[in-house]
């Protein structure tokens, strides 16, 4: 490999900030903030959305009950069907 063509991968603080939580994982992203958590010094990254505050995740997402395209029309023109 060519030495000092690839970025520092290190261990990052992402905040998620609508769940007010807080993940310690590997990234290459480049950030000028850093946070103090567990007694060591990271990068910190805010973020809006995380798997903590995400509707898919947290149970909280509204099932849409959508009926296929046969049954729509099925429901619209029933009253035309000959008897």
């Amino acid at each position: 490999m060519k030495p000092n063509i690839h970025p520092d991968y290190q261990q990052v603080a992402f905040h998620d900030t609508a769940a007010d939580s807080y993940f310690i994982i590997g990234s290459t992203i480049k950030t000028s903030r850093t946070i103090a958590l567990e007694g060591k010094t990271y990068p910190y990254v805010p973020i809006d959305v995380s798997s903590d505050s995400h509707p898919f995740y947290t149970g909280k997402q509204k099932a849409v009950a959508s009926d296929g395209r046969v049954a729509a029309f099925n429901r619209r023109f029933k009253n035309l069907a000959s008897k």
